[in-house]
């Protein structure tokens, strides 16, 4: 299976929904609102499954993409996606592990941009949230959004970060937030 993503390029995602792909009117509304940060930012891709958005940031000029996905299966499709769009001066990392656990030792931060797509019943926003500001994995002005649904998180801001506004689109809801 495999979707599009900017520039008609095709990605491969694996099937059925155990990686649930942003979908695609969600992936170019983000990438609207930070046009103008991409291009040259170090981005944070947490609970990354197919990788679609950090291929997007990829094919937008982010300089480094950094993935965290516990699956290896998706791991694998990952690297595949970042491979096939990223150019030689690119960099880009695919970390196959439980998402908290992994933020505790990241060496390749500080990050201008995170998208953080959870599972969005495992309970991991509060936790994962407060290990970016606790482990300053964040440069100053750096954006973090979040993907949810609203019977699982209410966002609110954090000692380090501030909720800015919330989105919704269609059945998709981001919360955006700004490192203090």
């Amino acid at each position: 299976m495999s979707i599009r993503i900017y520039g008609n390029r095709a990605i491969k995602t694996l099937p059925g929904q155990a990686t649930r792909p942003t979908p695609a009117k969600v992936r170019e509304a983000l990438f609207n609102i930070w046009q103008g940060r991409v291009s040259g930012c170090r981005w944070l891709d947490l609970c990354a499954g197919s990788g679609a958005m950090g291929a997007e940031a990829l094919c937008r000029g982010a300089s480094v993409v950094v993935g965290i996905e516990q699956s290896g299966s998706a791991c694998r499709i990952v690297q595949t996606n970042w491979q096939t769009v990223a150019k030689p001066e690119q960099t880009f990392h695919i970390i196959r592990g439980e998402v908290g656990k992994k933020l505790q030792g990241l060496t390749l931060a500080p990050f201008d941009l995170v998208y953080f797509d959870p599972p969005y019943s495992a309970g991991l926003y509060g936790k994962v949230l407060k290990t970016l500001i606790q482990k300053s994995l964040l440069t100053a002005g750096a954006i973090v959004a979040a993907e949810y649904t609203p019977e699982h998180w209410q966002p609110e801001s954090l000692e380090g970060l501030k909720l800015q506004r919330t989105k919704r689109y269609g059945l998709t809801n981001l919360a955006f937030f700004d490192a203090q």
